[in-house]
């Protein structure tokens, strides 16, 4: 058997599976679990571990039978998409497993085993190795290795920053007849994670021009901001540089009674889409205090109807589908900003959002067409959907294509708060708590029960008057809930 064969029969032995991407363009993956490890046997769609993407925690399932040669990462660590993360032998009879002729010498990342272009890694996954994997750089045929400071000075040129100075002591290097233009790969895709492609939109610079300084020459946010800095600034005045004698104070860390916790996960994306929504859309908030005890009455009621038994019944469920129906009564609100091609969407349809608190942070999962659906079926996917979001199962795609949001602070005992709109939806509803309170009714001073509703909105796409409106009959029908019959 030749090297050739030799190495071919391995590789083909020796299957790998790579981190897919789970959900809607996401770049990386914590591993949160393992469920084998090396030398246990496997089966084709036998979920061999946890994942946690920016949305959620997901299970990944082996494509190939065999055993379980290799993990190649501890539970914990964040791993690209397109990353070898376990090796399965899928001919554990043939004996052991060798290294081949020529392996060692062949870059670790090169795998010729699996066709180009998409992996089959999961049915309606599969990252195309262009997008998850930075391609060596090969050496041009008939050119000469360079030494290490030249190449660095080329480098720097493509970079359009200044060669570093040569060493003390040059290095003879022969001439390489110059090459055509197009060999130059000055015309490849700027190296950039998809948030810092947005900004870099949003602020008008091209990345081409762009001169980075991350990690293998990938383009950062901050690059991006020096990209987008007028030039006067970037030169501050010289006396100004000079005049701090004193070192700046230090914050002091007790590292003894302090804990450091990585950012990541759910939580890192949610603290992004709320700093970009907080940034991007205008809000305006209003506020609305209402005796709901007729509402609280109708839920009391509710719970003893034979067609709700066994749902789950509480005033969540109707302050929803009062909002389903006061945004049917003002369909405008139910919209969305187009930045790209300027223009207002208008949406025929509500999935409405419903924040949850859970272990790994903040979801907003979405019940779909929620306005079509009838009060036990609205109880019915409302139930699933806060149960399955604490679990930490909710997908990748119940958590996408939101129009609308609430979130129910008064659970947690607070009377109201300025929500943040969810990226990319129109209005968020905040559901205070509901208490016994003195209130006028009927020209006599009585205990009713009350609560304070906060409607954020996205002032591009609802003015004042409409927002009024809209929290206005929220309020109407809370306070009488036949109309929930008469206006629905």
């Amino acid at each position: 058997m030749t090297a050739g064969t030799a190495g071919a029969a391995h590789t083909q032995r020796i299957r790998e599976f790579k981190m897919p991407d789970v959900g809607e363009g996401l770049t990386e993956a914590e591993i949160l679990k393992w469920y084998v490890k090396a030398g246990d046997t496997v089966a084709d769609g036998q979920v061999v571990c946890e994942v946690e993407t920016a949305k959620a925690a997901v299970e990944l399932p082996i494509p190939y039978d065999g055993v379980v040669h290799a993990l190649h990462f501890d539970e914990g660590t964040t791993v690209d998409v397109g990353t070898v993360i376990i090796a399965v032998d899928t001919d554990p009879g043939a004996g052991p497993v060798g290294e081949a002729p020529g392996e060692a010498a062949a870059p670790a990342e090169e795998d010729d085993a699996e066709p180009q272009g998409r992996q089959a890694v999961l049915v309606g996954y599969g990252a195309a190795p262009s997008s998850t994997k930075r391609r060596a750089r090969k050496q041009q045929p008939g050119v000469p290795a360079q030494s290490e400071p030249v190449t660095a000075g080329l480098q720097a040129e493509l970079n359009g920053r200044s060669a570093p100075a040569p060493a003390t002591t040059p290095v003879a290097v022969p001439v390489a007849p110059a090459a055509p233009a197009a060999a130059v790969p000055v015309a490849e895709r700027p190296l950039a994670k998809p948030p810092v492609r947005k900004l870099a939109k949003d602020l008008g610079i091209d990345l081409a021009t762009v001169v980075p300084t991350g990690p293998g020459g990938v383009v950062t946010r901050d690059d991006v901001y020096a990209a987008a800095a007028p030039a006067e600034a970037a030169a501050p005045a010289a006396p100004e540089v000079a005049v701090p004698t004193a070192v700046a104070p230090v914050t002091a860390f007790d590292a003894a009674r302090e804990r450091r916790v990585p950012v990541k996960g759910v939580r890192k994306a949610t603290a992004q889409a709320m700093v970009a929504s907080a940034f991007t859309a205008p809000h305006v908030t209003e506020f609305i205090t209402v005796d709901v005890t007729r509402t609280m009455k109708l839920v009391q009621e509710l719970k003893q109807d034979p067609d709700l038994a066994g749902l789950r019944v509480n005033p969540l469920l109707l302050v929803a589908k009062a909002f389903l129906v006061a945004i049917k009564r003002h369909p405008e609100v139910n919209a969305a900003w187009d930045e790209a091609t300027q223009e207002i969407v208008y949406k025929d349809y509500v999935n409405l959002g419903i924040a949850a608190a859970t272990p790994r942070g903040l979801l907003v999962p979405n019940i779909k067409d929620a306005g079509a659906k009838t009060l036990p079926q609205l109880a019915t996917e409302l139930g699933e959907l806060v149960a399955t979001a604490r679990e930490g199962k909710t997908s990748p795609a119940a958590m996408s294509g939101g129009t609308v949001t609430i979130t129910n602070v008064g659970v947690f005992g607070v009377d109201t708060g300025t929500p943040i709109l969810n990226p990319g939806e129109s209005a968020i509803l905040a559901v205070g708590a509901i208490k016994l309170q003195p209130w006028v009714h009927k020209g006599k001073v009585k205990p009713r029960h009350v609560t304070t509703l906060a409607l954020s909105f996205d002032h591009r796409l609802i003015d004042g008057e409409l927002g009024s409106k809209l929290l206005a009959d929220i309020a109407a029908i809370l306070e009488r809930p036949k109309r929930l019959i008469t206006w629905g």
